[in-house]
């Protein structure tokens, strides 16, 4: 009898997945209002969400780790710290609790992120996988929006602990799904082999490590997720600053950017599906990089609001979704070492974000310079993504034989 897929896993991870965004942008449209309230700078409500990308810098391959050796235990724990988190934050009104709920879940973070293909290999038939990546990775972007649109519901000094608890409550309930829909090992889980037994192992097995990073694809889409990642951060974090001096102003600017973002999880979980079905997963990346980089140029040339909608919503649109096909290469390629491989991606990623927004920052007073920047950063990756064809091809033959 075939084995069916178990989507209710799917299901309770992308609840987890979004929350983990919301808990981390919370404050990104209320930093004002929120500084103000809690006696602190702005500066210091900045801090509540780069701790996330800081830690995960740090913690991407430990915690990769920890899920190739205890995969439901590993995920099940982001969950728990996740919601934990958020509640930490509604323990006291003041700025120390909120930073302790952040680390919190900002160590949370990437449990969470790097299981997306671990839970799609274990819980869905080969055929679904590609599918389960796309989802999964839409649902952590859909996370963002929630976190856009709380902020904008939300936008005053005494409706923020309001915004915390419908936050907290959403992320209680997405650690509950998860955990009853893991209550069991995934229908496609691997077979323990005697190395698996605990008396073999005292920790999370470092093989994995060295088998992922000893791939030459892995390498190589490592070095590639730089440049998108780092395009998105940088461009979500200054879109506002480069094109107020054009006349858009911030309201329009947030809604220039909840739009990005929106494209993004519709073509996440649409474009990824349809591109390894017709095999063209290195296409695909040389368009979005490319496109990216024309809409860059366009907005340093004729930066305005309806250029802004455009082309930054068309770079949501292709660009985002070049995360879950990543992805889903390295599901098919790494097997056991799946965990570890997709660290070595989102922190190579987040890593991208945190350079490339440094770069953009220090040009953050000339828009032209900064927006031909982004175009360059771009650019430079369509020949890698171009290279990727033949490795992919290989990959294919091998998983077909």
């Amino acid at each position: 009898m075939q084995i069916r897929s178990r989507w209710s896993a799917i299901v309770g991870y992308s609840l987890v997945g979004a929350a983990t965004q919301l808990v981390w942008l919370n404050f990104a449209g209320v930093t004002t209002v929120a500084a103000s309230r809690y006696g602190v700078s702005e500066s210091a409500i900045g801090w509540l969400a780069q701790v996330f990308p800081l830690l995960y810098v740090v913690l991407a391959i430990p915690c990769g780790l920890v899920l190739d050796r205890w995969f439901r235990g590993g995920l099940l724990a982001g969950a728990v710290l996740t919601a934990l988190g958020a509640v930490v934050r509604l323990i006291g009104d003041d700025f120390g609790w909120l930073l302790a709920g952040q680390i919190l879940a900002s160590i949370a973070q990437p449990l969470v992120l790097n299981a997306v293909t671990g839970i799609s290999g274990r819980y869905l038939s080969e055929k679904d996988r590609p599918t389960g990546i796309a989802i999964g990775t839409a649902s952590i972007f859909a996370g963002i929006v929630i976190a856009f649109l709380l902020s904008a519901v939300f936008t005053t000094s005494a409706s923020i602990p309001t915004m915390l608890t419908l936050s907290a409550t959403f992320c209680v309930l997405a650690a509950i799904t998860l955990a009853t829909a893991l209550r069991t090992n995934g229908p496609f889980t691997p077979a323990a082999t005697p190395t698996d037994t605990p008396a073999a192992h005292d920790g999370p097995d470092r093989g994995a490590l060295a088998a992922a990073w000893g791939d030459p694809l892995i390498r190589r889409l490592c070095v590639l997720a730089i440049f998108p990642f780092g395009v998105f951060v940088a461009m979500s974090t200054f879109a506002q600053a480069l094109l107020e001096p054009a006349g858009v102003s911030g309201g329009t600017a947030s809604t220039i950017l909840l739009l990005q973002v929106i494209a993004g999880v519709a073509g996440s979980a649409t474009i990824p599906i349809l591109v390894v079905r017709r095999r063209a997963e290195s296409s695909l990346l040389v368009i979005s990089l490319t496109v990216t980089a024309a809409a860059c140029v366009l907005l340093a040339v004729a930066p305005g609001a309806v250029v802004g909608f455009v082309a930054i919503t068309v770079i949501g649109l292709l660009l985002l979704p070049a995360l879950p096909i990543v992805l889903e290469l390295v599901e098919r390629r790494t097997g056991e070492a799946e965990g570890t491989a997709a660290g070595l991606i989102w922190m190579a990623g987040n890593l991208g974000g945190l350079v490339v927004a440094v770069v953009v920052g220090l040009l953050v007073d000339h828009p032209l310079a900064a927006f031909l920047v982004m175009a360059a950063i771009a650019l430079i990756a369509v020949p890698g993504a171009r290279a990727l064809r033949a490795p992919i091809a290989a990959l294919r033959s091998q998983s077909q034989l």
